[in-house]
C-alpha cells in the first residue's frame, strides 16, 4: 500500500472518487479503534487507586502506571510513523491492535505473582501499541473526507473515545475495585498470610478484565485483516519541499500544537489518575462509590464530544477551543479550594469542557501541512509524553503536601491556561515556512 503524505490531495481525492460514501465503513471501523484505546487509557484511572492498595505504594510511584504507558507515545511514535510509510495504515493498525493485545495478557503473570514491575510493562507494552493505534489512526480519520471537516470528523471519532471514558470505570468498578480498604494501622495488624492473600485477591481482580480486552482485540485485528481500507493516493504530481523531522518544527503553529497537547494530556491524566482518591478523601465517598462517579465523569466527558461536534458547525474550532479552556480553569479553582461533592461536580464539568481538546488541537496542528502531515502526527503523538511526566510531578507534590489531592490540581490550572495560549493565538499559520 503507498501511503501518500500529500492531504490536500487526498482530500480532493476523496471527493473526487466517492464523494464521502466509499469511506464511510472504513470511518467506522476506525472509530471502534478510539474506544478500544480509550478503554486502555480510562481503565488505567482505575488501576492507580486500585495497585496502590494492592501493591502498597505511594503517591509518587502509582503514578509510575501514567509514566509506563505515555512514555511509550514518547518512545515509539518515530518508529509507528516509519512504520505507516513502510507497510501502510491497514498493517500498522493490525500490528497495533495485536501489539496492545499482548500487553493486556501480560496482566495475568504480573497478577499472579503481584509484581508492579511486570505490571509496568504490561502497560509500556499496551502504550506502545497505543501510540501505532493513535499515529495511524488520528490521520487516516482527518482525511477521510473534506478538509474544513477534519476538526469535525475527529471529533465524531474521539466521541466514541468519550463513550470508553464512561464504560471502562464502571467496568473497572465492578469487575477490579473490591471495596475493601484497610487503613495503615489495621494492615499492620493483620497476620502475614491473611495480608498476603487479602493483597493477592486485590491483584487478581484485574485478569478477568484484561483477558476479556484482549481477546476483542485480537478478534478486530482479524476484522481489519480480512476488511479493505482505501489508499489514499495523490492526485497530483506537483513536488513539494518536505522538511525533516525537526525542521518541520519551523510550522510555528504545530510547535504550538505540540506544546499545548503535551500540557492537555497530562491536564487530562492528572484529572482522571486522582479523581478516585480525591473523590474519597474530598467527598467522603467509598471506592466503589467514587469508581461509578468516575463514570458520571466519563459520559460527561462523552456528551462534551458530541455537543462539542455539534457546536463546531457553527463555532471555529479554535474559539471553541478557547472558550473551554476559560471554563477549565475556573472549575479547576472550584477543584482546589472547593469541598465536599462540589469538588466532585467541578471535576465533572472539567470532563465535560475538556472533551474536545485533543482532536481540536491535533486538528489544528496538522492545518496545511500536506507532505509533511505524518511527521507532524509523529510529533503530536508524542506530545502525548505529557501524559507521563505530569501527573508523576502531582504525585510529588501531593506527598509533599502530605497526601493532600486538592493541591495537585494545581498542575492542570497551569496547562489549561497554556492551552488556551494556544487557541487564542498559537494556532495561526504563517503564510510561508522555509524548510
Amino acid at each position: 500500500m503507498q501511503i501518500t503524505n500529500q492531504i490536500g490531495d487526498q482530500h480532493e481525492a476523496a471527493t473526487e472518487t466517492g464523494k464521502g460514501t466509499k469511506y464511510l465503513l472504513p470511518f467506522i471501523l476506525i472509530t471502534s479503534l478510539f474506544f478500544l484505546w480509550g478503554m486502555a487509557h480510562n481503565l488505567d484511572s482505575i488501576l492507580i487507586p486500585h495497585l496502590k492498595k494492592a501493591c502498597e505504594l505511594n503517591n509518587r510511584q502509582s503514578t509510575l502506571i501514567d509514566t509506563s504507558v505515555f512514555f511509550a507515545y514518547f518512545i515509539m511514535a518515530i518508529p509507528a510513523g516509519m512504520l505507516i510509510k513502510r507497510f501502510g495504515y491497514k498493517n500498522s493498525i493490525i500490528t497495533g491492535l495485536l501489539v496492545f493485545a499482548i500487553g493486556a495478557f501480560l496482566f495475568v503473570p504480573a497478577a499472579n505473582t503481584r509484581t508492579y514491575e511486570l505490571f509496568l510493562f504490561a502497560l509500556f507494552v499496551i502504550g506502545c501499541g497505543l501510540t501505532i493505534l493513535e499515529t495511524s489512526a488520528n490521520p487516516y480519520a482527518a482525511i477521510l473526507g473534506p478538509p474544513e471537516s477534519s476538526s469535525k470528523r475527529l471529533n465524531l471519532a474521539a466521541s466514541f473515545n468519550g463513550l470508553a471514558a464512561m464504560v471502562a470505570p464502571i467496568v473497572g468498578s465492578l469487575f477490579i475495585l473490591s471495596g475493601k480498604t484497610h487503613t495503615p494501622e489495621q494492615m499492620a495488624a493483620m497476620p502475614d498470610a491473611t495480608k498476603a492473600a487479602y493483597l493477592l485477591e486485590e491483584a487478581s481482580s484485574v485478569k478477568l478484565p484484561y483477558i476479556i480486552l484482549g481477546t476483542v482485540l485480537v478478534l478486530v485485528a482479524i476484522l481489519f485483516y480480512f476488511m479493505h481500507l482505501p489508499s489514499m493516493k495523490p492526485q497530483h504530481t506537483e513536488v513539494e519541499t518536505k522538511p525533516g523531522f525537526f525542521s518541520v518544527l519551523k510550522f510555528s503553529h504545530l510547535s504550538w500544537a505540540v506544546v499545548a497537547q503535551f500540557f492537555y494530556v497530562g491536564a487530562q491524566v492528572c484529572i482522571t489518575s486522582f479523581f478516585i482518591r480525591i473523590a474519597q478523601q474530598g467527598a467522603g465517598l467509598d471506592e466503589k462509590t467514587a469508581g461509578y462517579y468516575l463514570g458520571v465523569y466519563g459520559f460527561l466527558f462523552m456528551a462534551g464530544r458530541f455537543i462539542g461536534t455539534f457546536f463546531l458547525k457553527f463555532v471555529k474550532d479554535y474559539v471553541l477551543l478557547s472558550i473551554y479552556c476559560i471554563i477549565s480553569i475556573f472549575l479547576c479553582l472550584v477543584a482546589i479550594y472547593g469541598t465536599g461533592i462540589y469538588v466532585i461536580y467541578a471535576l465533572g464539568g472539567i470532563g465535560f469542557f475538556m472533551s474536545i481538546m485533543f482532536p481540536t488541537i491535533f486538528s489544528l496542528g496538522l492545518v496545511g501541512l500536506k507532505s509533511n502531515t505524518e511527521t507532524g502526527s509523529s510529533w503530536l503523538v508524542m506530545s502525548i509524553v505529557g501524559g507521563a511526566i505530569l501527573p508523576y510531578g502531582m504525585g510529588i507534590l501531593i506527598d509533599i503536601n502530605h497526601d493532600d489531592i486538592q493541591s495537585g490540581y494545581i498542575i492542570p490550572l497551569v496547562c489549561f491556561i497554556i492551552i488556551l495560549s494556544f487557541g487564542v493565538f498559537g494556532h495561526k499559520v504563517k503564510n510561508s515556512v522555509s524548510s
